[in-house]
């Protein structure tokens, strides 16, 4: 859901409650457009400690309480110590929303520096990119804002010092808290679907809004306003006023919309889709049919916007760390992709060296019978006793041909003994890149991040940083690296499974946790997780069936071959498991295995999050 009006008084509500008659302890600005008011309420509103947070962001503007501690500039930028002049120490009398608009307006008393009473606004606008915080006199008057917009930038509203505060133009919409049933039976004469006619007529209302009430009152989505009966109009209207009257007794149920899936380092498995601070009986009635849905109910607003947004931006920003890693492999993948073919290529243009070594000797057998100055000669080939052509040139002798023919045969062997090493370490290359290429899939966390980081730097696939070069730094750095550690599963018939999130992981898993007689599980020749099954001592033949589909399973699922339902896993005990002396990261060979058809649903399988 939009972070629409509606939005906005469920959080107007709730701040009014908690911070109305408190005092502003602290004012820092964390980030450009952000700032973090630490606020003491009154004891009556149970007294304590309250960061509340006001972002103007044009991408993402928020207001919410926080328990998160942000670190502050070393220097305070010019407009925080503005709120600092004027704000410190001062008392919240009143936080108001005109309307639905997405505005919060903080009025503040605090006494100047001559001990005089005097009073400011604090008004925070959530409208997207003209998103702003202004700071305003007891005149409205504007006395600075966090980002300043002159004329050069809006003809519509200037927001400068001195200049009178207004609030920009609702796009002759109407306020939903004051509208009459006549007006709003006049508003439904149109060609218009009444939930498009609900969004275009009133402030705050988003477009799920708009379908909400349509699907509470029973009509028809696509049906025209104008066709509307006098009986559906009404439910329309009781719907409207029940809505109403909801937002103005403060009538909230915060709720997250989502789904159900296993995603890796999720203790629930709850990824959320969107939000709403009431309940969506057009969602829940949809979700009965379209499984897997769910939805979480939070006790306020702020619980509910620091939640579905910490976990929308912990996934962006993975996405958006991984990407320039990502960028990266892919060059290196392609580019070894390339020089593999040109290294077979070359290969394979060796393979008829033997050819002119025989072209040599035969020579050297019966040049006695080869007249000067001859092309080619017809001669017996003594290895297979058939006739054989041997080209010549006529400038050179026979003897000279021989050695030319050995000549050319020497080079091409000396080519296909550099190659063969150069293609093998090209081929190992490949298969680690494309190991890394499922590790950044599966990267949820810095940790996994800067573990894949450092096997890049270590293969020489990534350059290091200068002070990783110089060694500048290099205590302080490791000290601050995070931990990262295998995905750990219980079976259902309560065993252990772990599965690697990297190639050094997987080195450690297999060679490192693993016991000798625990059960190691791999896609059958494709990039994927190692995958250890913890026997507790017992033999292969005592494990359960029900647990090596399942750790099967997870082999599956952390594969690159996830996406196409069934994959063949091999298995066998881990002390069969062998790693080459010198060989890259996750590279390990075996001859004896087992084999099976595992699924990629890994939904029934219960992960264990570590503290």
């Amino acid at each position: 859901m939009a972070f629409n009006g509606i939005t906005v008084a469920a959080l107007c509500r709730e701040i009014s409650d908690r911070v109305t008659g408190g005092r502003i302890y602290k004012i820092a600005q964390t980030e450009s457009d952000e700032i973090i008011l630490t606020i003491r309420p009154e004891i009556s509103r149970g007294g304590g400690q309250l960061r509340l947070l006001l972002s103007a962001d044009a991408s993402l503007p928020l207001c919410y309480f926080t328990e998160l501690a942000k670190p502050s500039p070393a220097q305070a930028p010019a407009f925080c110590m503005l709120l600092r002049k004027h704000l410190s120490n001062a008392k919240i009398s009143s936080v108001s929303q005109p309307g639905l608009e997405r505005i919060l307006r903080f009025r503040i008393e605090h006494r100047n520096e001559m001990g005089d009473l005097c009073f400011h606004t604090l008004v925070l606008e959530l409208m997207g990119k003209y998103s702003n915080l202004i700071l305003l006199d007891e005149h409205e008057e504007i006395v600075d804002s966090i980002k300043r917009v002159s004329s050069m930038v809006s003809s519509v509203r200037e927001v400068l010092p001195g200049r009178p505060y207004f609030v920009p133009d609702t796009q002759n919409k109407r306020d939903a808290l004051t509208e009459t049933e006549p007006a709003f039976y006049a508003m439904l004469n149109s060609e218009r679907p009444p939930a498009a006619l609900l969004v275009r007529s009133y402030t705050g209302f988003s477009d799920i809004t708009g379908e909400e009430l349509v699907f509470r009152a029973g009509i028809e989505h696509d049906l025209c306003a104008g066709e509307m009966t006098r009986e559906e109009k009404d439910r329309l209207w009781a719907a409207f006023c029940a809505l109403r009257t909801a937002i103005q007794n403060g009538d909230f149920e915060p709720t997250v919309y989502g789904v159900r899936e296993a995603l890796p380092g999720s203790a629930d498995a709850f990824r959320p889709s969107a939000f709403s601070p009431f309940s969506l009986l057009s969602v829940e009635s949809a979700a009965e049919t379209d499984s897997p849905a769910a939805s979480r109910r939070f006790e306020s607003m702020s619980e509910l916007l620091e939640f579905y947004y910490g976990e929308k931006n912990k996934f962006t920003r993975i996405r958006q760390r991984t990407a320039d890693l990502r960028r990266t492999v892919q060059t290196l993948l392609e580019r070894d992709l390339h020089k593999h073919e040109l290294q077979t290529k070359q290969l394979k243009d060796t393979e008829k060296r033997d050819k002119y070594r025989i072209f040599g000797e035969l020579l050297n057998a019966y040049g006695y019978n080869i007249p000067e100055g001859s092309r080619s000669a017809v001669l017996d080939n003594y290895y297979t006793g058939e006739k054989l052509t041997v080209p010549l040139d006529p400038a050179l002798s026979v003897s000279a041909n021989a050695r030319r023919c050995f000549d050319r045969y020497n080079k091409l062997k000396r080519t296909a003994d550099a190659l063969l090493p150069l293609l093998e370490d090209t081929q190992a290359e490949i298969v680690q890149l494309q190991n890394i290429q499922v590790s950044l899939e599966l990267s949820a966390d810095e940790a996994s991040l800067s573990e894949i980081r450092e096997e890049l730097e270590k293969s020489g696939l990534l350059h290091r940083s200068r002070a990783a070069k110089t060694g500048k730094g290099a205590k302080k750095e490791k000290t601050r690296a995070p931990q990262s550690h295998p995905f750990h599963y219980r079976s259902s018939d309560g065993y252990d499974i772990y599965v690697g999130k990297n190639n050094l992981q997987n080195d450690a898993l297999t060679f490192r946790l693993a016991g000798g007689n625990d059960i190691w599980f791999h896609a059958n020749d494709m990039p994927g997780s190692h995958v250890i099954l913890k026997t507790n001592g017992q033999k292969m033949e005592e494990i359960p069936d029900r647990t090596f589909e399942e750790a099967a399973a997870l082999a599956a699922y952390y594969s690159s071959g996830r996406t196409q339902g069934r994959v063949e896993i091999d298995y066998l005990l881990r002390r069969e498991v062998k790693k080459p002396a010198g060989s890259r990261p996750g590279f390990v060979i075996y001859h004896s295995n087992y084999s099976m058809m595992a699924g990629t649903d890994i939904s029934g399988i219960k992960e264990v999050i570590s503290s």
